[in-house]
């Protein structure tokens, strides 16, 4: 019993306490669009992901961290079980809106994306650790690669690009941390710009190209579906002024003009019914869950807990910042989760066993 008051007491609490009123929001958030439908199913299957999560967030903490790094066989066998996931659900896993991406266990959705994002942070940073002293040989940058190509393929062809993007952001920004020469760095850049060249004339399908179209340039579409998902949102983050309409008043929301106002579009929903006083209090949470984050970073004396942190803090980071950007309209819509607000189990789950990697790395 005093072992385990030791170790509640050197859990970092303000990463806590953080997660908690960001957890609280986003379950505020859902509960207030399900007033309009009277549909609160998703408000009580949030609220057991969330004690779930925080759960397994506690127990990851227990764990010494250091056997993911000492153990030869262990991130890897999580990376190839996650793998052979992301391949049954081409089998398993019903068609929602034309994407196989979710295995249905009675009403809940599991989607294990989310759980490889997290063990690709430890993979990377387990191999980028052993190899720290070797960044110089650019056969490291394309080995690392191989370890985002092969589910980038998979998820791909679901299809979802948004979570491609990230994964391809989680490898870049792990990579620059890891210290690669610029003359490599500038080598993935023109890799990246043939392979977008290539991608735009025979891997993307219509809608994403009308999609990135209609964000580039407006004009040239015709449709008056096309951009109406953001033109909502915008509209919603507007009629928020300073102190929001209240609870469960948002007429964009509530009348369901605003579309997933529950997933991708939680935040202007947020933001229509708290007002810019919400979204300051939003941000300053992020922004101490992501300062915190890299206080961990920082005062990690070996590179593996470093770099986990620091991968842990660009997935929240690349999230947020994409989120937030198909809100107001600075980014095209690739579905991205608001991490902690959006409406979804596995994105909620997968982040706390993050954070209880993170605790572990703290108290040990």
């Amino acid at each position: 019993m005093k072992k385990i008051l030791i170790h509640f007491k050197k859990l970092d609490w303000v990463i806590i306490a953080s997660v908690f009123f960001l957890t609280g929001i986003g379950l505020l958030s859902i509960y207030s669009s399900s007033l309009g439908k009277g549909d609160f199913s998703n408000f009580k299957k949030q609220l057991i992901y969330f004690g779930i999560g925080l759960l397994l967030m506690f127990l990851f903490s227990f764990l010494d961290w250091r056997a993911l790094k000492q153990d030869p066989y262990l991130a890897l066998i999580l990376y190839f079980i996650c793998l052979i996931s992301l391949v049954l659900l081409f089998f398993f896993a019903p068609e929602i809106r034309g994407v196989k991406r979710w295995y249905k266990v009675g009403q809940f959705s599991i989607d294990p994306i989310e759980f490889i994002k997290i063990i690709l942070i430890i993979l990377l940073a387990k191999y980028f650790s052993m190899r720290h002293v070797e960044m110089y040989r650019i056969k490291h940058v394309f080995l690392s690669g191989i370890y985002i190509l092969l589910p980038s393929v998979l998820i791909f062809l679901q299809p979802d690009l948004g979570s491609v993007i990230i994964l391809f952001f989680l490898w870049i920004g792990i990579l620059l941390l890891s210290g690669i020469k610029i003359r490599h760095f500038l080598i993935l850049c023109l890799s990246f710009l043939v392979l977008s060249v290539f991608s735009w004339q025979f891997l993307l399908k219509d809608y994403q190209k009308t999609r990135v179209v209609s964000f580039v340039a407006p004009q040239l579409t015709k449709s008056l579906e096309i951009g109406w998902n953001q033109a909502q949102a915008k509209i919603a983050i507007g009629s928020g002024g300073v102190f929001g309409r209240g609870i469960g008043r948002g007429s964009q929301t509530q009348y369901g003009f605003l579309p997933e106002f529950q997933t991708d579009f939680i935040f202007a929903s947020l933001a229509e019914e708290s007002g810019l006083i919400g979204v300051v209090f939003l941000f300053s949470l992020f922004w101490i869950l992501i300062w915190r984050t890299m206080r961990i970073a920082t005062l990690s004396q070996s590179n593996f807990p470093r770099l986990f942190a620091s991968g842990f803090s660009i997935l929240l980071v690349s999230q947020i910042f994409i989120n937030i950007g198909m809100n107001i309209g600075i980014l095209p819509i690739i579905g991205i989760p608001l991490p902690f607000i959006s409406y979804g189990g596995s994105s909620l789950i997968s982040t706390f066993i993050g954070l209880g990697l993170l605790e572990s790395i703290k108290t040990h």
